[in-house]
C-alpha cells in the first residue's frame, strides 16, 4: 500500500501524485495507491491519513510526502514504523508557513481556504527531531528549490538514502525519471510486464 500526502495548497490532482497514480495503474496497481485530499487542519490531515492505514502492516506500506506532506509522512512513519519517501520535504514548517495564516487558494482549483493560526502548534506537534531508522526513509531533494533549501532536507535525514537532484525546482519538474527508483523503494515491482 502506498498513501501519497501531497503538500501545502497542493493536492491530488498535482503533478507527482497523477504520475504515480498512472503508473500505478500501468502496472496493475491501482488499487495499491491512495492520494487524499487533505485538510488545512494538520491534525485533521494526520488524523485522515491514520484512518487510510490503519488495518494496513508497515512492512507493507510507504508513505509518500511532497513538501508538507514530507513533514507529515516522517511524524506517521516515526508512529508506525512504515517507510517513507520524501519529495522536497518541509522540515520546519511551523517557522516556514507563518506567514501563510489566513486565507489562501489551493493551486489546482483556485479554491479558498483558512490556514488557521491555531494549526502553527498542530504543525509544532509533529516535529521530528531526529529519525530512528534512516534505513525506512528515501530523500530526493533538488537543489534548485524555490520555497524551501535542500541543505536542510539532506541534514535532517542523515544515513537515509537520499537522491540530491541539480537544480529542479519544488515541484520536480522531471519527477518522471524518478517515480520507478520510488516505486521501487515503496516494494513496487516496475521491471518485467505489467500484469
Amino acid at each position: 500500500m502506498i498513501l501519497y500526502l501531497h503538500g501545502f495548497r497542493s493536492s491530488p490532482k498535482s503533478f507527482k501524485a497523477r504520475l504515480l497514480a498512472e503508473r500505478m495503474q500501468q502496472l496493475g496497481r491501482a488499487g495499491d495507491y491512495l492520494s487524499p485530499q487533505l485538510p488545512a487542519s494538520p491534525a485533521a490531515a494526520i488524523a485522515l491519513a491514520e484512518g487510510l492505514i490503519k488495518d494496513c502492516d508497515p512492512a507493507n506500506l510507504t508513505l509518500i510526502g511532497s513538501s508538507l506532506g514530507g513533514y507529515y509522512a516522517t511524524w506517521l512513519a516515526e508512529q508506525t514504523g512504515c517507510r517513507a519517501v520524501l519529495l522536497n520535504p518541509a522540515v520546519k514548517p511551523p517557522r516556514d508557513l507563518e506567514k501563510y495564516v489566513g486565507v489562501s487558494t489551493q493551486y489546482h482549483s483556485g479554491e479558498p481556504f483558512e490556514f488557521k493560526r491555531e494549526y502553527m502548534a498542530e504543525l509544532q506537534a509533529l516535529q521530528i527531531d531526529v529519525i530512528s531508522k534512516p534505513q525506512r526513509y528515501f530523500l530526493i531533494a533538488a537543489t534548485g528549490d524555490e520555497v524551501l533549501d535542500w541543505r536542510e532536507m539532506v541534514g535532517h535525514y542523515p544515513q537515509a538514502r537520499q537522491q540530491v537532484i541539480q537544480g529542479s525546482d519544488h515541484g520536480i519538474s522531471e519527477f518522471a525519471d524518478y517515480a520507478d527508483q520510488v516505486l521501487a523503494f515503496c516494494g513496487v515491482a516496475t521491471s518485467g510486464p505489467a500484469t
